[in-house]
């Protein structure tokens, strides 16, 4: 069937490429740790955690490294301290699992923020939890 081809404006095949057509470019979205992040157990367990952190930014609520206000609460994410790539059975942990603002996530990506404290700060939060609950 012919058709009118959005990449070079020409009229050909469809199936005809026509070499002007985009390759696609495997993207992190493509990645194991993407698949696992579109589940329903770590989408449950993401929003437990921040709940747990009253969603904030436990690094910022510490006023550690680099905090410009004490109490962060938007763009806050659920960081992965040991990541799944280096040992994804600790994927769903919640020792393992720390709310995070932009900033200290890249800090904490990066090595900047040592992954001893943010451990500690996890599992401070967990005991407090655990305090609270019973």
């Amino acid at each position: 069937m012919l058709k009118s081809c959005n990449h070079c404006g020409r009229i050909h095949d469809a199936r005809y490429d026509c070499g002007r057509r985009p390759r696609r470019i495997r993207t992190q979205s493509d990645t194991e740790a993407a698949a696992f992040r579109r589940k329903q157990a770590w989408t449950k367990l993401s929003r437990q955690i921040r709940d747990r952190d009253n969603n904030l930014c436990q690094v910022c609520f510490r006023q550690l490294y680099l905090t410009n206000q004490q109490l962060t609460w938007t763009n806050i994410s659920v960081h992965h301290i040991i990541p799944l790539e280096e040992d994804p059975d600790r994927g769903l942990d919640p020792s393992n699992l720390i709310s995070l603002c932009t900033m200290h996530h890249e800090l904490a990506e990066s090595g900047y923020i040592p992954r001893d404290e943010l451990l500690a700060i996890a599992a401070e939060q967990e005991q407090r939890a655990a305090e609270a609950t019973g």
